[in-house]
């Protein structure tokens, strides 16, 4: 069964978040699509995610010198457990879909820490005598991203760093199909705000019957 990660960083939901109702839009039509796909809503703002904190450098050192995983101690366990859960779940999947609003030209620091949980040696890339390789080459990735302003063109596109580094990661992991969806440009044109709104609706349910 084809697995699906819906992975969502914004802690509004789609009555307010304009990137949230396009996802929310993607991912009603994908199911409609695909009634037999296993879909899995990875709700950043709800999921426990560690940052990779003096416990985790700690937990790690002690498994890679030889020691169990019980010789941990509880801080250690809960994190280092939590994120070996969280890579898993990634590595497992075969299709991701990523929905994030832009924040200081960026994505919410969550993702950035969620990135950092699936981004392991020996489960995303391996290291070769020819350098990094990526794993994930069986996969699909999708980003709906929304900024207020236009940012995935035009003048501003050298600012924009939120889908260009999801770019860079899936590449890293060996990700083959990578593709963006852009919701932009209503705070600097509140008036055709509900039409920039409706007409990326409108290209999210198009994208599920090809994603």
């Amino acid at each position: 069964m084809t697995k699906v990660l819906y992975i969502t960083a914004h802690p509004h939901d789609d009555s307010v978040s304009y990137s949230m109702a396009v996802g929310k839009a993607f991912i009603d039509e994908y199911k409609k699509v695909n009634p037999d796909h296993e879909l899995i809503h990875v709700d950043l703002y709800k999921e426990n995610i560690p940052h990779i904190d003096l416990d985790v450098f700690s937990g790690w050192g002690k498994l890679q010198s030889g020691k169990g995983f019980e010789e941990l101690s509880s801080e250690e366990k809960a994190k280092v457990g939590r994120l070996s859960e969280l890579c898993e779940q990634f590595v497992s999947a075969d299709k991701y879909i990523f929905v994030t609003p832009m924040w200081n030209f960026s994505f919410p620091p969550v993702m950035k820490a969620y990135i950092d949980s699936v981004a392991v040696a020996g489960k995303a890339f391996k290291y070769t005598e020819q350098g990094p390789v990526g794993l994930l080459t069986n996969k699909k990735a999708l980003h709906i991203q929304a900024s207020g302003g236009i940012y995935s063109e035009g003048p501003a596109a050298a600012m924009e760093m939120g889908h260009r580094y999801l770019s860079v990661i899936m590449q890293f992991f060996g990700v083959p199909s990578f593709q963006g969806l852009f919701v932009e440009g209503h705070a600097a044109m509140p008036d055709k705000a509900n039409e920039i709104k409706e007409n990326a609706i409108a290209r999210a349910k198009d994208s599920a019957h090809i994603f």
